[in-house]
């Protein structure tokens, strides 16, 4: 009677960790979600499959100190620090949101290493906006 062969991707045997680390992406997305509380940074590849991510909330900031553009560079240094890890080296920037942690992201983004082909702002805009409220009578 023969063993059974131990798949490589099973969660028992304890192996996954050492496959999620050996992956190269030499190229990436980095989105950056910059609202007024709170500024979320997340790694993916071309397709859209997160790598990594980190946020203000995560880097131990509490509160409104989660909106500061300091938060948001830490954020985005710690997200970063992972994927050029892996081998990332050129990356395509989507920027979203009103908040004051944009440029902060985008300044620790610049100074990882990762070459940049584009930045791209993809806030949403509305072109009428929602139906407004009926009017308040007194």
């Amino acid at each position: 009677m023969a063993k059974p062969v131990p798949r490589i991707g099973s969660r028992r045997n304890g192996r996954i960790g050492l496959r999620k680390s050996a992956r190269r992406i030499p190229k990436g997305v980095i989105h950056v979600q910059a609202s007024f509380n709170n500024t979320i940074v997340t790694v993916t590849d071309v397709r859209g499959r997160v790598i990594s991510w980190s946020s203000a909330g995560t880097c131990g900031f509490k509160g409104t100190r989660r909106g500061t553009p300091f938060a948001a560079q830490t954020a985005a240094g710690n997200a970063i620090r992972t994927v050029v890890d892996q081998g990332m080296q050129r990356a395509e920037v989507m920027i979203k949101g009103p908040g004051l942690g944009r440029d902060a992201a985008l300044r620790a983004i610049r100074r990882s290493g990762i070459i940049l082909s584009f930045i791209r702002d993809i806030t949403p805009m509305p072109h009428n906006g929602c139906r407004p409220p009926k009017k308040r009578r007194v």
